[in-house]
């Protein structure tokens, strides 16, 4: 997995001070997306164990309320077993930290359980398991609306996991 950059004091990316991790690749494509260059797999920098201390260390701080996970796209296949990896170690080194995540993904008609999807991998579960607020759906420039908090067009949802269940999050 490539990554193509990394904020370890980010506002805009969920609520509270954010270490936020961009990664490589993307197949949705979404018109108007404000990142093109990370469809490319191939682009930014090889994930590496310095890459994971290294945002450990920033999500250590104090101030920090968690990690988030854009891109690209991190439910991509090539995407999930490396930050499968990295959630099980935030959630055991620092479990009070939570985790947001961007996807292009819808969460029931490509990423839960029965989704024939081809980003349903044996990795999906266990990574929705170890995430705490999901933002999904693709960007749609036609439906962009700049009022909204945390998210880029009104399609998408911001869902919140409350005892397993993804629950819409109407109070962010």
């Amino acid at each position: 997995m490539n990554y193509c950059e990394i904020k370890k004091t980010d506002v805009a990316n969920g609520v509270g001070v954010r270490v936020t991790l961009f990664v490589s690749g993307c197949r949705h494509h979404c018109k108007g997306c404000f990142q093109p260059e990370t469809w490319d797999f191939a682009y930014g920098r090889p994930f590496t164990s310095d890459t994971a201390d290294e945002l450990l260390a920033a999500l250590s701080k104090s101030y920090v309320k968690g990690l988030t996970l854009l891109g690209g796209e991190p439910m991509e296949p090539e995407n999930q077993p490396e930050l499968t990896k990295l959630l099980r170690r935030v959630k055991t080194e620092l479990p009070q930290k939570d985790v947001w995540c961007y996807t292009g993904c819808t969460l029931e008609t490509d990423l839960l359980e029965g989704a024939n999807s081809p980003y349903r991998t044996e990795y999906t579960d266990e990574m929705l398991s170890l995430i705490d607020y999901l933002v999904d759906g693709e960007f749609v420039l036609e439906k962009k609306n700049i009022a909204l908090h945390f998210r880029g067009s009104e399609n998408q949802r911001i869902l919140h996991k409350q005892k397993g269940i993804w629950l819409p999050c109407e109070d962010i």
